[in-house]
């Protein structure tokens, strides 16, 4: 069987490197190492930084927590090292699809960076636009974005990507599964077509195959480990309840586990408010994080759970990749993720760097088929638990979640609009009605003989009876009506019949159509007449002189 690090297919020597020096990095990027307590790479990082120094495109896959971060800050450093930035042209750009994966790579520079003199800026949204437009201004040799961001400041004429020297596209399985991957072809597009290329993500699926093939040019490609393996030192468990049992199944795993500190996922963003304010009401110190918070309070929120001052954190998937928190004891699934390489990065933010971790999912029997493609995905079944005083359920294979639940797995078919789903206010759709029962449609309404030419009737469209199925035969004939109580059926408006009363108040015998247009029947005002004597200006100023 082939080991992950024969996958990588190094064109270094056979035996990898097993220091820092040994990469070719210079003396201040080794002295910033130490001073971070880093003397040994990771196995990405042994195998990219000496491709990356030699100026070639790398396609890199490996499971989050194995330090990709490093593998292309470290020789960025060292290759921006000589050269000076230009105001608005940065001489690099990293990608990532979320803010805080974008502060962390931040991060990183400087703590990589200290001893070089390399500004670097970061694009996010959340954040004044005008103390970033300060900072480009500048100039910057490192520029940390996310797509949306980079590209309203492109559109602002505020930046000018024509001198990227070096493109990373970080986690591209995610920015694919966000939905962002048009954004970042728009901004390759405005690159220069000479420039080095690394494009990093956890996964190497066809879809992200076919985006490295039309970013890279003859990449070198390392993969240190299969993107669809879990860590070996995380302890997996499930535990199957009902949906009414899933809160009370989560704090007595919560009260039993030696917790020092833990995310808690869900797959939506109002369900982590829920969650937060129930655990909050229970006497938890947790704290919550999701795409709709502000960027100030997300910023604050994993602060305060990096420093260890609130031991859990509900979030959403914005929390699964990229957040470096060390040392995170337990991670727990409170939703079952509806993709399977999510449950994956969500177990991956524990057992990181050698340490153990505990990974605990509470599903209910409809979660079946996504339990199914977990386990499929990962290559081993994930045990089963038990917790006391919660029943214990199987799973149901042949159930399948619909929009209102955790939505269908990708690819699936949308239910059609006004299908079985219930109408709003929790009431039931009309059945319909038996064949006996069906009414037997109206009959034409009869033509109204008046004095009208028949020509004129002609070009009149006739209107269906809108009350159909009304007893015809209880209501007076339109000839035995009289004039003025004419037309009160069908001019009455829909919004409320406000006209009603306008017909006998101008009395000039005038219909109020169904769609609300006013028109005089059979009786022309003498106004309108074109044979109707004007008054003359004497006739006009004698009537004013009688009026004073």
């Amino acid at each position: 069987m082939t080991s992950p690090t024969e996958i990588g297919r190094s064109d270094g020597p056979d035996i990898a490197p097993t220091t820092f020096e040994d990469l070719g990095l210079g003396p201040e990027i080794l002295n910033a190492l130490a001073e971070a307590g880093y003397t040994t790479p990771t196995p990405i990082q042994a195998q990219a930084i000496p491709v990356v120094l030699m100026g070639r495109d790398v396609l890199g896959c490996a499971q989050t927590g194995t330090g990709k971060t490093a593998s292309f800050t470290l020789p960025m450093i060292e290759i921006l090292a000589a050269g000076r930035a230009k105001a608005r042209m940065p001489r690099s750009l990293i990608l990532a699809p979320t803010r805080e994966l974008a502060a962390q790579v931040a991060d990183n520079f400087d703590k990589y960076g200290k001893y070089h003199k390399l500004n670097k800026a970061l694009i996010i949204g959340g954040e004044s636009m005008s103390d970033q437009v300060a900072l480009l201004d500048r100039g910057v040799d490192v520029l940390i974005a996310t797509p949306g961001r980079l590209l309203d400041m492109f559109e602002r004429g505020r930046i000018l990507l024509n001198d990227v020297k070096v493109l990373v596209i970080d986690e591209a399985d995610r920015m694919l599964d966000m939905g962002f991957i048009p954004d970042v072809e728009r901004i390759v597009g405005l690159l220069p077509k000479i420039r080095q290329t690394l494009f990093f993500s956890a996964t190497l699926g066809p879809e992200i195959r076919r985006l490295a093939d039309a970013f890279l040019m003859n990449p070198k490609e390392i993969t240190v480990s299969p993107g669809t393996s879990t860590a070996t030192t995380v302890v997996q468990a499930m535990a199957v309840v009902e949906e009414i049992d899933k809160r009370e199944t989560l704090r007595h795993l919560i009260r039993v586990e030696e917790v020092k500190n833990a995310f808690i996922f869900c797959n939506r963003k109002r369900d982590v408010d829920v969650l937060y304010r129930s655990l909050k009401k229970h006497g938890f110190d947790v704290v919550q994080l999701h795409g709709d918070m502000a960027q100030a309070a997300r910023g604050e929120t994993l602060e305060k759970f990096k420093k260890g001052e609130v031991r859990l954190m509900v979030c959403s998937d914005v929390a699964a990749r990229g957040l470096d928190v060390s040392a995170v004891s337990h991670v727990f699934n409170f939703d079952v993720p509806i993709h399977a390489e999510d449950y994956i990065h969500r177990i991956g933010r524990t057992g990181r760097a050698g340490m153990t971790g505990r990974a605990f999912t509470i599903a209910t029997p409809d979660d079946g088929k996504f339990v199914v493609a977990i386990e499929k995905l990962i290559g081993n079944p994930i045990p089963r638990i038990e917790v006391e005083g919660v029943p214990a359920l199987e799973l149901d294979m042949s159930a399948r979640k619909g929009r209102g639940g955790r939505g269908a797995p990708r690819g699936a078919e949308k239910p059609a609009r006004g299908g079985d789903r219930p109408a709003r206010g929790g009431r039931k759709p009309r059945e319909a009605a038996a064949p006996s029962e069906v009414v037997a449609p109206a009959e034409e309404t009869p033509v109204v003989q008046t004095d009208t030419p028949p020509e004129a009737v002609a070009e009149r469209p006739r209107r269906e009876d809108r009350s159909r199925g009304r007893d015809r035969e209880a209501a007076p004939k339109r000839e035995e009506q009289p004039r003025e109580e004419r037309g009160r059926g069908r001019g009455r408006d829909d919004r409320g019949g406000r006209r009603r009363g306008r017909i006998d108040e101008l009395g000039i015998g005038e219909m109020l159509h169904a769609d609300g247009v006013i028109g005089f029947g059979d009786h022309m005002p003498d106004f309108i007449r074109a044979d109707f004597p004007l008054p003359s200006k004497a006739s006009a100023r004698e009537d004013s002189e009688s009026e004073d």
